[in-house]
């Protein structure tokens, strides 16, 4: 009997496991929007996520981008337009992990 109890403990949290494995699987990335809007030195490009504004990214006349996160003190320069792009979708905690 106590090996019975021992055997639907242990199929319990397995079936318990792989619920939350389908659960985290099913996460879906957020539809990020972006637009621009012309500024005096060039475009500004908004980052969206549904109607919030998460941040806003431009080349400066160095040519290294911008990053501006909403809410935020930090202000990075990165090589390129996409390191802005994720640098605003991360400190947002939009950035969603490819496990397949």
């Amino acid at each position: 009997m106590i090996t019975q109890e021992g055997f639907n403990n242990q199929t319990l949290a397995q079936s318990e496991f792989e619920e939350n494995i389908d659960q985290l699987g099913d996460a879906v990335a957020p539809e990020i929007e972006i637009d621009s809007v012309p500024d005096e030195l060039g475009e500004l490009y908004r980052v969206w996520n549904s109607y919030h504004l998460l941040g806003t990214f431009y080349q400066n006349l160095e040519g290294k981008w911008v990053a501006q996160p909403c809410n935020r003190d930090e202000r990075p320069c990165c090589d390129t337009s996409e390191l802005a792009l994720f640098f605003i979708i991360a400190v947002n905690g939009l950035l969603v992990a490819d496990v397949a």
